[in-house]
């Protein structure tokens, strides 16, 4: 899409459009209809206030663009924006949540299809894994569990509802088609409902104009693919994903030696259509299936150990909608669904388990600008949830719930405050309230805070399964956390410090009675995590960088005042890249690691580690590109979860290529 020149507040801006996916139908981001309906926006709220860059990232979500170097306007740069902290697009200095976004250069400097090793340049946010890449991963954001952190694709809720617990597994979303992460860690189920106790991860699909492909082959037989391509006119954009991973893999226990491979093709589709000059429609379609080999737990032992098991994994999602865009009011109307179908094979290819999860939702999200800086965001939406077992029948429920929440941004001070109801099919309701406060003061520094209230909906595997209790109440949380930053992640000289807590009750654990003596889900724990995140990021010269981030946090039990399984109590990465004058691009990244615990028990330790990867790109004229790495280094024996291997060195090579 060419480039488009509008008058703000007296300067004349300069913007290349390039059209993304980061429209979350739970969200007023989202593409323009048209960059002169978004200059006429833009130059109403300049007519307002004379606040030109908050405004424009308040309001003008449409520029809200893929692009591979940050953007100058007149010597200012556009703010990174987020959608997670508030539910609509916002400036990350207009905000007191914590919030950290990684953009699809980086993704690729990184290199790679494994997410995680993306992710972990998030502060406060650990992961574990069933083995190699596919396997079971889980994600925890400063110590809450997997299933306590949403998870949402182009705006879906992409957990499956089958899943015993409902977390959503990693293993399943590969980095060859994520555009951006944008990652919330703090409660904030104000905004956002069930879920949202640890914290808020939305991951927007590439969106590419022209053509841009990738090619990698490395240790284990592993060939990676992927292409994203797209065509944009003036009132419109469509754009196609793919993506093909396959690997021999490695054995998943860490005593067999049978490799446990995995494959997986997924595609995706995204549209925008400009009605008028302030009415889009919009979609996303998105489709992948994977295999992966499993190691069980035969007998007579029933340890785990080889054997020849599977796990297919069906998934397809997306949404369809309509946004307006407004001189003062921001609407946007969604339907998405979601499904999910897991089968477990046996050694002899029959159905060991077998599980579908769907859920569908419709949703309404908007903002309406009452005078000056104060805006009020508000929104509703509706989920119908179903799974079945091949052990347990078909069962449904449903959640609704509406929010409000009132904003006010002066100058460099920014202060939100809102709340919450839901009404859940079996437990009833639910309240949640929130809020946060930034301060900008002195050259590039702010300080900021936020207090929020999370819940997690029973998952209808723990209410309606054959383990199942109708009488659960959701798990419930309170965090709050205060920090001081200078500066932005991926500039200069950055700097940030925050201190966190957050105390939870009523979490579901699994228990045994008398009159279930199969076990049965129970209300029965609390737990209580806090600490304190640290990052840093600076340029020792104009070509070299050097960036890292670190955590402590205490995560306990509060009943029995152990530690909580998995969660080291202190963990980081630190990270370099080098540019040469000449296209060659040298990088590393250290994954440090303390010791935790495997189980509730505290009796199975893993012990502590550090990883080493190193990478270097080289750019072979303004179109191809060539990239190699060595991941683990040094070959270092470590444990995620007990009994599970982890990757040992492997080298891969790559190219890529523009058109």
């Amino acid at each position: 899409m060419s480039g488009s020149s509008f008058m703000i507040g007296g300067f004349v801006y300069k913007y290349l459009f390039l059209i993304t996916v980061s429209a979350l139908p739970a969200t007023a981001a989202a593409q323009s209809a048209s960059e002169e309906a978004l200059a006429e926006i833009i130059a109403a709220q300049d007519a307002e206030q004379a606040q030109e860059v908050d405004d424009q990232a308040h309001y003008g979500t449409r520029m809200e663009r893929e692009a591979p170097e940050p953007i100058v306007i007149a010597d200012m740069l556009v703010p990174q924006i987020t959608v997670t902290a508030n539910g609509l697009s916002t400036a990350i200095e207009n905000t007191g949540q914590a919030v950290t976004i990684i953009e699809r250069d980086e993704i690729e400097s990184v290199q790679g299809g494994d997410a995680t090793r993306v992710l972990q340049r998030t502060p406060g946010l650990s992961f574990s894994r069933n083995g190699g890449v596919g396997g079971f991963t889980g994600v925890n954001i400063r110590g809450a569990s997997a299933d306590q952190v949403l998870v949402l694709v182009d705006g879906v809720r992409v957990a499956d509802p089958a899943a015993p617990g409902g977390g959503f597994d990693f293993g399943n979303q590969l980095t060859g088609m994520a555009g951006k992460f944008d990652i919330l860690r703090g409660s904030n189920s104000t905004i956002w409902g069930s879920e949202a106790i640890g914290g808020v991860v939305d991951i927007s699909t590439r969106a590419e104009t022209g053509m841009k492909g990738t090619l990698e082959y490395g240790a284990r037989e592993t060939f990676r693919a992927n292409v994203a391509t797209g065509v944009s006119g003036e009132k419109a954009y469509v754009g196609l994903n793919g993506s093909w991973f396959t690997s021999d893999g490695f054995s998943a226990a860490a005593n067999g030696t049978e490799a446990d491979g995995f494959e997986q093709f997924a595609i995706g589709g995204v549209g925008f259509l400009d009605l008028t000059d302030s009415l889009e429609i919009f979609t996303h379609l998105n489709w992948s299936e994977g295999k992966l080999d499993i190691d069980g737990f035969p007998p007579p032992s029933f340890a785990l150990a080889d054997t020849l098991e599977t796990q297919e994994t069906r998934r397809h999602w997306g949404d369809v909608g309509l946004a307006y865009y407004g001189n003062d009011l921001t609407l946007r109307a969604a339907y998405s669904l979601s499904d999910t179908e897991r089968d477990n094979l046996g050694e002899d290819g029959g159905v060991t388990f077998g599980s579908k999860g769907r859920s569908e939702r419709v949703q309404l999200r908007g903002e309406y600008r009452l005078l000056g800086g104060l805006s009020l965001a508000f929104g509703g939406e509706k989920e119908w949830t179903e799974f079945e077992t091949n052990f347990d029948a078909p069962a449904e429920t449903g959640i609704a719930g509406f929010y409000g929440q009132l904003g006010w941004v002066m100058g460099r001070l920014a202060i939100h405050v809102g709340g919450r109801i839901d009404d859940h099919k079996q437990f009833g309701t639910s309240t949640s309230f929130g809020g946060d406060i930034s301060y900008g003061f002195g050259d590039d520094w702010r300080v900021r805070a936020s207090l929020g209230e999370g819940f997690k909906a029973p998952t209808l595997y723990q209410l309606l399964s054959f383990y199942g209790n109708t009488g659960l109440e959701p798990e419930e949380s309170t965090s709050f956390d205060i920090g001081i930053e200078r500066g932005r992640r991926d500039l200069g000289l950055y700097l940030a410090l925050t201190g966190f807590r957050r105390d939870s009750d009523n979490l579901i654990g699994f228990a045994f009675t008398p009159d279930r003596p199969f076990g049965v889900y129970q209300n029965t724990d609390r737990a209580r995590a806090q600490g304190v995140e640290a990052e840093a990021g600076f340029d020792v010269t104009n070509s070299l960088r050097l960036s890292g981030v670190f955590a402590l946090v205490d995560a306990e039990d509060r009943g029995s005042g152990l530690d909580l399984a998995r969660r080291p109590q202190h963990f980081g990465t630190l990270f370099a890249d080098w540019e040469s004058g000449f296209g060659l691009k040298l990088g590393a990244d250290l994954r440090i690691s303390g010791s935790s615990f495997d189980n509730a028990a505290n009796t199975v330790e893993l012990d502590g580690y550090e990883v080493l990867d190193i990478r270097a790109a080289f750019d072979v004229g303004d179109s191809l590109e060539l990239f190699g790495r060595v991941e683990n280094v040094f070959d270092t024996d470590y444990r995620l979860v007990s009994g599970y291997r982890t990757a040992g060195r492997g080298a891969f090579v790559g190219l890529r290529a523009q058109m």
